[in-house]
């Protein structure tokens, strides 16, 4: 296959480069059960620690929205050259996909995200933001540091990897569906599995949650722009009064869920956008509402959709309005499904280094995540890192409060490392053969510097 030859072809060139220094770890089935914390001791070296945190503070003071993360993404390819890492470059405009080990099956996945969102950052410290507008409020930053931090261990072990670890820094997860151009343009091909892990302040650190099956809810978001007929509002009988429906539309909607949906299928529809007029006594043309919809499974999705539209249209015309309702496509997330066998192997995994007491089995939440779309085409594996210290306030991500604990910084890198790692041990055959991907002709190949 196609892809398979260009891999090989990296590797086999590579091969005849110098390698990096090798560490002590040993990566082999019988040290197995001591593979975890022998990791977990390397990435705690204060010179492994200090360069995921500076690295982490760089990418802090210049942080990029969706499919701007140029400057990310070239310090990514910095330290990959740097590493000796072979990768991929440009995927989904800004991504990056890196390769260590042997170019061959079976290959496993580690996906870290890079944009930032765009909202005013007011904490104040000495590595806040130098861009106005622009925050990484959401951990990302931290999550690409972590996953360079794994990079390096597994490079310095490249020799003694049983598969290849593939390495996935992708743009875009704020809203721009990155993990879904990154799929289409071929990222994940020949991958058996991929994990990826998000930090939190709602859990302590030294502490992981996770659940095997749905984690995060499908999710859209919709618009509606309902057209009346405007005028004075002491005369209301010679308008069509648009802000009437709207209200109406809003209350028939929130029945989807009350009386339309199963009491044991969590769905939610919310409203969260309303603009119309601008005077006390001027009835507007029309207004606009907006909000969005979750479910956990597909179909639910999908009814859900279908009657938020039905319910728009046919509201809006008992108030003698019409509707046009418009969903956001790039905004539309599958459900966020952990796999089964490998929920099992992180537990495994996180257990030799946390202990399995410090593992909390989660709920579902609401909020959307676009791994969903990798977890949908292979399986995968998502979990949060507890970061939350023991005094302070506590800010979740999307708050201009919102800090990361750098001490979380050798727990991520060395549960990324392991899970692939053990992964790679434990399936030797496991390999799938998607069809052929042809590359986009823009992609160039890096055969990178080697560090010596």
């Amino acid at each position: 296959m196609a892809f398979l030859k260009w891999v090989l072809l990296i590797f086999t060139l590579h091969s005849f480069m110098p390698t990096p220094i090798s560490s002590n770890l040993s990566l082999n089935k019988e040290a197995l059960p001591q593979i975890p914390l022998n990791f977990l001791e390397f990435s705690k070296k204060p010179e492994i620690m200090d360069w995921m945190v500076n690295i982490r503070r760089k990418i802090h003071e210049n942080r990029e929205l969706g499919y701007e993360e140029f400057e990310t993404s070239k310090l990514i390819r910095a330290e990959l050259d740097l590493m000796g890492i072979p990768y991929k470059y440009p995927i989904a405009a800004t991504g990056v996909v890196g390769y260590i080990g042997t170019g061959k099956p079976p290959f496993v996945a580690l996906r870290a995200d890079m944009d930032a969102l765009a909202m005013e950052e007011l904490v104040e410290w000495e590595h806040k933001s130098k861009v106005p507008g622009k925050m990484h409020a959401c951990g990302h930053d931290a999550h690409v540091a972590m996953l360079l931090g794994a990079a390096k261990m597994l490079q310095h072990n490249q020799n003694d990897l049983q598969g290849t670890v593939v390495l996935i820094f992708q743009p875009a997860e704020e809203g721009g569906g990155g993990a879904k151009i990154m799929l289409d343009e071929g990222a994940l091909d020949n991958v058996d599995a991929i994990f990826a892990l998000h930090v939190t302040a709602r859990v302590p650190i030294g502490m992981v949650a996770s659940r095997p099956g749905p984690i995060s809810a499908a999710m859209g978001f919709f618009e509606a722009v309902i057209n009346g007929k405007g005028g004075h509002a002491a005369i209301p009988q010679h308008t069509v009064d648009p802000i009437l429906a709207a209200s109406n539309v809003i209350v028939s909607l929130q029945h989807l869920v009350s009386r339309e949906a199963d009491p044991l299928d969590s769905q939610v529809v919310s409203i969260a956008k309303f603009q119309g007029g601008g005077a006390f006594n001027v009835i507007p043309d029309s207004v606009t509402i907006g909000g969005t919809f979750r479910a956990f499974s597909k179909e639910s999705f999908l009814q859900l959709r279908q009657r938020i539209e039905e319910v728009i249209s046919k509201q809006a015309s008992v108030q003698r309005c019409n509707a046009t309702v418009i969903f956001d496509e790039r905004s539309m997330y599958p459900v966020n499904s952990n796999n089964k066998e490998l929920h099992e192997h992180f537990r495994k995994v996180a257990g030799e280094i946390l202990g399995f007491e410090n593992i909390i089995e989660m709920q579902p939440q609401m909020g959307g995540e676009d791994f969903a779309f990798f977890s949908e085409s292979i399986p995968g594996l998502f979990f949060f890192l507890g970061m939350k210290e023991t005094e302070g306030a506590v800010h979740s991500g999307h708050s201009p409060y919102f800090r990361v604990n750098e001490d979380v910084f050798p727990y991520g890198a060395a549960l990324h490392a392991s899970l692939a790692t053990t992964y790679l041990l434990q399936n030797p055959t496991k390999h799938t053969s998607p069809p052929e991907h042809q590359h986009h002709g823009h992609m160039r190949l890096h055969l990178s510097k080697i560090a010596l």
